[in-house]
């Protein structure tokens, strides 16, 4: 019985280059599945990484299109899920979430429905908390610079200045009252609103 030699150099690369390269629509079809099975993404956020990829336009629109036809992509469902996400998980105000939103290429209208989703007794909550979890490690500072940095953080997660300096001043306000802060208040600092 006679051997058949084996190859030798990696089976991978010589099957590899035996198979016929994808055309551009496999390829955008390919980089789509692959893209959308780590996370969901947006349509230009496909586009986008399709595009540096160097597949052509057609076949990217193709493939974008019929994503979409099959529910595969859907920007208004990648908006709600992630304002509901990032106001929970992160404490974002609807301002900040536009922003994120519009960054990844939704649809102004359809980020106008996601952050809709959220009221503005929710976002004041929201604050309220943010600002109670983080009250307790600017005990001991100065009044003033206790709130610059509550007021700061709350603007970083795009909170009007009005609602943050409002959230702010009341919780310092419970605080004084239960007894736990012993400085003295300094009324100039509620008087710029």
């Amino acid at each position: 019985m006679e051997r058949m030699p084996r190859e030798r150099g990696g089976s991978s690369e010589s099957r590899a280059s035996r198979e016929p390269p994808l055309d551009p629509e496999e390829q955008a079809r390919a980089l789509c599945l692959r893209l959308l099975t780590g996370t969901p993404r947006t349509r230009q956020q496909l586009a986008e990484a399709m595009r540096k990829r160097s597949i052509p336009e057609e076949a990217a629109e193709y493939v974008l299109a019929r994503f979409e036809d099959v529910g595969l992509i859907d920007d208004q469902a990648f908006a709600n899920a992630w304002v509901e996400s990032r106001h929970h998980g992160r404490g974002l105000a609807r301002r900040a979430l536009a922003r994120e939103l519009r960054h990844r290429g939704v649809d102004a209208e359809q980020v106008s429905e996601a952050v809709a989703l959220l009221d503005s007794e929710q976002e004041e909550e929201t604050a309220r908390a943010l600002v109670h979890r983080r009250l307790p490690s600017t005990r001991g500072l100065e009044q003033a610079k206790r709130v610059r940095r509550l007021a700061g953080m709350l603007a970083r997660r795009g909170y009007s200045e009005g609602l943050a300096l409002r959230v702010v001043r009341d919780a310092l306000d419970e605080e004084r009252a239960a007894g736990l802060d012993t400085a003295e208040e300094e009324p100039w600092l509620w008087d710029a609103e």
